[in-house]
């Protein structure tokens, strides 16, 4: 008996093994007819009918080279179809941003906020609204002059004519990539490869930066392809690596991984890992220097790691400048309040493009105010069109030390509410561009000595700043 145990081992064992064998080949089998099922299904389903159209209406910009009541290279030449193209050339029908090049940004009013997003290279936007809700397929920008300004389309999940708001916007980027020049100021037809989104849209944004180009860049039209119906199956299917499929994948050859493991995790190890290593024996201000590096969602994550980054991720002197327009889509009264603790040493903020549709309120920008005014020097609220006049009573009453704001394209501030910029005596550099300014509300109340209006000294450089 003990003579034929060896061999019923050896014949179990071999049996065990055809079995396994068996098994994944069968699994294969299933997964490649399941494959071939998906492409035949694919094919068998029909296509939804694709839906082209042009931009129906321009919602909102950022600057553009024309004036408000022309229509000559202004952004509400992006509206409908083409005017121009295919022909190249500088024409008045096509829409123009403000500027180009890097002399803007080099010029002595020029103001740069440290810790700015890496991947945020955005200088001006156009919000454009379509007829119908699509899914995105394919995009065309119909640019007739110097082109490669757009860096960035984003597609919206709010219908801009849906007579009930939405109980969330979303915002989704399809397209993103550097600045850029194109080989040729002529006219041409830019087709990005777009991403796919899971929800239909017809507001669409473009985000530019032209600091590369020689020349203003003129666009002409935006034409939108996409599908009514979400595509139940994608055509690009993944192929199946057999590599998956190995005989060796369940085999367990872990043994001495698992040792190591335990080896690693053993009550002395663990005592020096619950140490902070090196960062322990560094210099406060050097770790400072080190973080003072990483962009704020950066800052925001390393906090979450340890109890000592945590209090370097929190120091108020790491937000002396603050920028949050990279962070304009998903922005939030919930977010100010999370930053309010770490804002009493801010001194150059920027929310331009921040809290348009609801997501700033008037009291969530009060309260991040009362906390960082009194230190603040420079207020950046480029195209915030939360603002109303309470909001400006609010920055001059929080503001004692304001040097320099920008409230460029608030085209929704009622002449009015300017009449209590008058107040902020210490303001050396103010930007009004498109703003429905009045000159009667903007002068001072005050009076001087000789009986005429005291003038603040940021009066005559308004005129050159706003132009």
């Amino acid at each position: 008996m003990s003579s034929w145990f060896p061999m019923l081992t050896v014949l179990s064992m071999f049996y065990y093994i055809c079995l396994r064998r068996r098994a994944r080949l069968a699994s294969r089998g299933e997964m490649i007819n399941s494959r071939r099922a998906i492409e035949s299904n694919s094919r068998a389903l029909p296509m939804s009918i694709e839906v082209v159209q042009y931009a129906k209406e321009v919602l909102d910009f950022s600057s553009h080279y024309g004036s408000e009541n022309s229509m000559s290279y202004t952004m509400w030449n992006l509206a409908g179809p083409p005017n121009v193209y295919p022909s190249s050339g500088d024409f008045t029908q096509t829409a123009v941003f403000r500027t180009y090049g890097n002399w803007w940004h080099q010029s002595s009013s020029s103001s740069a906020f440290k810790r700015t997003s890496p991947s945020f290279f955005s200088l001006d936007y156009v919000e454009l609204a379509f007829e119908e809700p699509v899914y995105p397929t394919a995009i065309h920008i119909l640019e007739t002059y110097h082109p490669g300004s757009v860096v960035k389309i984003l597609a919206c999940s709010a219908n801009p004519y849906s007579q009930t708001p939405p109980a969330e916007v979303r915002w989704e980027t399809i397209w993103s990539a550097e600045p850029s020049r194109a080989h040729s100021p002529q006219a041409r037809q830019f087709t990005p490869c777009i991403k796919e989104i899971d929800f239909p849209t017809n507001l669409l944004r473009l985000e530019t930066n032209s600091s590369l180009l020689d020349y203003y860049s003129e666009l002409d039209a935006v034409e939108l392809h996409g599908v009514k119906e979400k595509p139940m199956l994608s055509l690009k299917i993944a192929t199946i690596d057999m590599s998956d499929l190995d005989e060796d994948e369940y085999d367990d050859e872990d043994g001495c991984g698992i040792d190591c493991l335990t080896n690693q995790f053993s009550s002395s190890s663990l005592r020096d890992w619950t140490s902070n290593g090196y960062f322990d024996k560094l210099p406060y201000e050097l770790i400072q220097l080190i973080i003072s590096h990483l962009a704020l969602p950066d800052l925001c994550r390393l906090a979450q790691t340890c109890k000592l980054l945590y209090q370097h991720c929190c120091d108020p002197l790491q937000y002396t400048y603050l920028s949050l327009q990279p962070y304009w889509a998903t922005l939030t009264d919930a977010s100010l309040e999370y930053l309010l603790p770490r804002c009493t040493l801010v001194q150059w903020l920027n929310l331009s493009w921040t809290g348009n549709r609801g997501f700033i309120t008037t009291s969530g920008f009060s309260r991040l105010l009362k906390v960082c005014g009194s230190e603040l020097v420079c207020l950046k609220l480029a195209c915030g069109h939360f603002l109303n006049e309470a909001c400006l009573e609010v920055i001059v009453e929080m503001c004692p030390t304001l040097q320099e704001l920008n409230l460029s394209s608030c085209d929704k501030l009622p002449p009015p509410a300017f009449s209590h910029i008058s107040k902020l005596c210490g303001l050396k550099r103010l930007v009004l561009y498109r703003t429905k300014i009045e000159c009667g509300h903007m002068e001072p109340a005050q009076m001087n000595p000789t009986g005429l209006p005291e003038k603040p000294s940021w009066y005559l450089e308004t005129a050159n700043s706003s132009a």
